[in-house]
């Protein structure tokens, strides 16, 4: 029961399901869904630490840079199941529609360059 409560509270933030559908198609970078949410970096961090612990969304690091990812291989099936309804229900809404034409638009900018505003 733990499992689905914790995945029921990762869904019921509209920003955590628009940060989860930001990586539908593939991996981003931190710093790319910060600039697509508009939202502080360490709120964008807490949302993506969330959708973690749901084990919805996987990170690795490289370097300085965390990317996310759609949680996949050994996530619970539970999570897999959350994860194909959301992506089906919500592919076509215009909110994420969008998100997905911004997320193009960052995918083709520089990292360093995206994150610039963000160091000290």
């Amino acid at each position: 029961m733990n499992e689905l409560i914790g995945i029921t509270k990762a869904l019921s933030d509209r920003t955590r399901v628009r940060a989860l559908m930001s990586v539908q198609d593939g991996e981003l970078c931190l710093c790319q869904i910060i600039q697509l949410l508009g939202l502080s970096p360490s709120t964008v961090s807490k949302h993506m630490n969330v959708l973690q612990q749901a084990r919805l969304v996987e990170r690795r690091k490289e370097g300085r840079w965390h990317f996310y990812r759609l949680a996949a291989g050994e996530g619970s099936l539970a999570a897999k199941h959350a994860l194909n309804w959301i992506v089906a229900e919500l592919r076509s809404e215009a909110t994420i529609v969008a998100d997905a034409k911004k997320i193009r638009k960052l995918r083709k900018q520089d990292l360093d360059e995206l994150s610039a505003c963000y160091r000290a």
